[in-house]
């Protein structure tokens, strides 16, 4: 079970809807944002090929995770209108942010390695959020194909990240944690809302 108390309500059922409505709207903010950043670093001229290859296949993915998006948003109520109009909440903001930080300031190697400190983390959220979604929340398997698209291991990123070294480890630790604080931030301001 999760220590992650958001998920964790969820994973039993007891998460309201309009909770995980928001968690739709707030990913529709936070793909985008965390795609532009990956192509910026894939294309920082202080990439290796290596990275710049990461990067581009991480990307790649975030495009495909948001086609994803759009029917467990639909199955949360989430219609067009909601969408235009949402105020992004700042606690769940500051991920992406964060992330862009990085794309500008950090060594592309250094963020492969930050990066994939979390992702087993983020993969484990997603495939209890999917098995509850179905479970407890009846929603079908198009409505968690996000998750599901994040909770499947991902041999060849992995692969794609082994070739990459980052060059300053104090950095990357730095980079690691910050990133795990800002990723609890977003679930915590999640799990605050009505």
């Amino acid at each position: 079970m999760t220590t992650n108390p958001l998920v964790a309500r969820i994973a039993t059922g007891t998460a309201p809807i309009e909770t995980l409505a928001t968690l739709a709207l707030e990913q529709h903010r936070v793909i985008p944002a965390d795609r532009r950043a990956f192509l910026h670093l894939a294309q920082r001229e202080t990439a290796t090929p290596e990275a710049a290859d990461f990067f581009e296949f991480l990307a790649a993915g975030e495009a495909m995770a948001g086609e994803r998006l759009i029917a467990f948003a639909e199955a949360c109520g989430v219609d067009e209108a909601r969408l235009r109009t949402y105020e992004p909440l700042p606690g769940c903001q500051a991920y992406p942010a964060y992330v862009a930080w990085l794309a500008l300031n950090a060594e592309p190697t250094d963020v492969v390695s930050a990066l994939t400190s979390n992702f087993a983390e983020w993969g484990g959220y997603c495939a209890t959020i999917a098995g509850a979604l179905r479970s407890q929340y009846g929603f079908t398997d198009e409505a968690c194909g996000f998750f599901d698209f994040f909770a499947e291991p991902s041999p060849e990123l992995d692969e794609k990240a082994l070739r990459v070294s980052g060059s300053n480890k104090g950095f990357v630790n730095t980079y690691s944690t910050l990133l795990r604080h800002y990723e609890g931030m977003f679930w915590t301001t999640l799990g605050a809302t009505p």
